[in-house]
C-alpha cells in the first residue's frame, strides 16, 4: 500500500524531472508560451540538426535567440560565465556553433525549426565543447501585462520580466569516454518543507555524464521514483543532486533498503553507470 501511493504521489515529480530529457520538450512560462523540443543536442561536428520551436500561447509572440556560456555549480546549477571567465574551449564551442535564423514571430500553435551547424577549425584538438542556446522572449511594447511600477522622485519606472528557456548544444570530438559514481544516498528536509532525496555523484574521464537516476525498494522489480536528465559536464568532477519528493515518498523510500541507480538515457542505450544499495535515513 504504501508503494502503490508513493508512486502515484510521486507521478507529479516525473512529469516535472522529465523536462529535462532530451525528448521532452522544454516550456519557458511568459507572453506566449514556448515549447523547445529538443532539449539537449549532441552533435560530432560532421552533421547539423534542428530545434523546433512552438508557441502553445493564445497571442503571436516573438523571440530572440542567441548563445551562451554556462557552468555547472556542485549543486547542479548552471551559472553564467562572465566575458573575463570564459576559457578557451568555450570560446571554441561559440565560434563553431552556427545557427538560423536568430529571431522568430510565432502565431499561436505554429512551429518554427531553428537550423544548427557546426563549422570545426582545422586542427581542433579532441574533447568536448558547449554553449547553451537561449530562447528569449521580447515583450511588446504596447501591451505589457506584467510589470512593477516604482515611484522614483516622480518618475514611474515600468520593469517587464523577459522569460526564456536555454537547452545545451554539446559537441564531442575524438573518442570521449566518461564514467560516474553515486555515493552518500540520504533523505533532507527542506527549508521550505518536504523532504528531498539527496546523494553525491563523482564523475572521471573527457566527457560529461547524462541519464536517469531510478531508486527502487530492494525486493521490488518497479522502480519508486525516476528522475530524468541527471548531468555532469566536464568542468566538474563532483556534485550533489537534490530531488524535491513529497513527505509520503520519504515514507516510502525509509520503510526499507533502497538501490538507487544511474542509467544512460534510453537514446544513448540505457546501460548502468553505476549503483549503491543504501538505508536512507
Amino acid at each position: 500500500m504504501i508503494r502503490s501511493v508513493g508512486k502515484l504521489l510521486f507521478a507529479a515529480f516525473l512529469a516535472g524531472a522529465a523536462v529535462m530529457q532530451a525528448t521532452v520538450p522544454a516550456m519557458a512560462q511568459g507572453r506566449g508560451d514556448l515549447l523547445v523540443a529538443p532539449t539537449r543536442i549532441v552533435l560530432d561536428g560532421k552533421r547539423g540538426t534542428e530545434v523546433i520551436l512552438n508557441n502553445v500561447g493564445a497571442e503571436e509572440a516573438t523571440y530572440r535567440i542567441s548563445l551562451e556560456l554556462r557552468r555547472m555549480t556542485p549543486d547542479g546549477a548552471l551559472a553564467e560565465v562572465s566575458e573575463e571567465e570564459v576559457n578557451q574551449l568555450e570560446k571554441a564551442a561559440l565560434q563553431m556553433i552556427r545557427y538560423a535564423p536568430r529571431r522568430v514571430t510565432l502565431p499561436p500553435n505554429q512551429p518554427q525549426a531553428i537550423r544548427i551547424g557546426i563549422r570545426a577549425p582545422a586542427g581542433l584538438a579532441d574533447g568536448e565543447y558547449r554553449a547553451h542556446m537561449l530562447f528569449r522572449a521580447i515583450p511588446k511594447a504596447e501591451a505589457i501585462t506584467e510589470k512593477i511600477n516604482t515611484q522614483v522622485e516622480g518618475l514611474s519606472i515600468a520593469l517587464t520580466p523577459i522569460y526564456g528557456v536555454t537547452i545545451p548544444i554539446i559537441i564531442r570530438r575524438g573518442r570521449l569516454e566518461a564514467t560516474a559514481s553515486i555515493a552518500n544516498g540520504r533523505l533532507e528536509k527542506r527549508e521550505q518543507g518536504g523532504h528531498a532525496l539527496a546523494f553525491d555523484m563523482s564523475r572521471a574521464g573527457q566527457g560529461s555524464v547524462y541519464g536517469e537516476v531510478r531508486v527502487t525498494r530492494q525486493g521490488d522489480s518497479e522502480p519508486l521514483m525516476v528522475a530524468r536528465g541527471i548531468a555532469i559536464y566536464p568542468e566538474l568532477e563532483n556534485r550533489t543532486v537534490r530531488l524535491s519528493i513529497p513527505d509520503e515518498l520519504a515514507e516510502a523510500l525509509r520503510s526499507a533498503p533502497v538501490t538507487i541507480a544511474f542509467y544512460e538515457a534510453p537514446n544513448a542505450g540505457g546501460g548502468l553507470i553505476s549503483k549503491i544499495d543504501t538505508a536512507l535515513q
